[in-house]
């Protein structure tokens, strides 16, 4: 499916602007809405290129860059300096985070072109947590989180405030995300009485889904695919 791509600039509640790659499929709509959410590493090459996946699968996408209040637009990390990025990881609080997602949701869902009632999210490491918090406080169709960091230590507690079905990928070899982090989110879930598919891979490592960093897993990935697809289509 040939797809079209660029940058937009999307106005923050809190008075910041926020730029964002957005890819949608060519000709007309509607079409369902994706935000696709970020790793600790900007929207890089990868990011840019998983948006664009989804666009060709049909999905309208914005992938909005968290880190715009402490980086310059189009600010990339490097993948071996994890240091670089932990200031701007550590400078988003709460209410920075759900003003982000809230921009790039409005965004989607002002657009003609996308259909209405249908948007949902997925992320990945830092993303999966903010896909997590999406689905908290928006109305969302479906939510996925790949390997979502701090979500049993910030965010479980809130899983009574889902409002849309949430798909998780973890890999079982994730030395960052535990067993025990895992159990948290899914009692919770489970507590809540809340859709949630639970996914763990049990020879995949964190990032599994990266194929720009060590971790990737091609098996791990080309079966996490299909399924978070099926997922977003329900």
């Amino acid at each position: 499916m040939s797809i079209q791509t660029q940058f937009v600039s999307l106005s923050v509640s809190d008075g910041t602007t926020m730029q964002a790659y957005t890819a949608r499929p060519e000709g007309e709509g509607p079409f369902p809405g994706l935000i696709v959410f970020q790793e600790a590493f900007g929207v890089n090459g990868h990011i840019r290129d998983v948006t664009e996946r989804f666009a060709r699968e049909g999905f309208l996408c914005i992938a909005p860059e968290l880190f715009h209040r402490s980086a310059p637009a189009g600010y990339e990390a490097s993948y071996s300096d994890f240091p670089a990025v932990m200031q701007h990881i550590q400078a988003i609080t709460p209410e920075m985070s759900e003003a982000d997602i809230k921009a790039a949701y409005n965004w989607l869902n002002n657009n003609t072109n996308v259909l209405q009632n249908h948007i949902s999210t997925v992320g990945y490491c830092l993303g999966g947590r903010m896909s997590f918090l999406a689905d908290c406080i928006l109305p969302l169709h479906a939510a996925v989180s790949y390997y979502g960091g701090g979500i049993a230590q910030n965010l479980a507690h809130r899983a009574v405030d889902l409002h849309a079905p949430i798909l998780m990928f973890w890999g079982g070899l994730d030395k960052h995300i535990t067993h025990e982090h895992v159990d948290t989110v899914v009692n919770e879930l489970r507590k809540a009485e809340k859709p949630y598919m639970n996914v763990e891979i049990s020879y995949a490592d964190h990032a599994f889904f990266c194929d720009a960093r060590p971790s990737y897993n091609p098996k791990a990935a080309a079966e996490a695919w299909p399924l978070t697809l099926a997922f977003l289509r329900q």
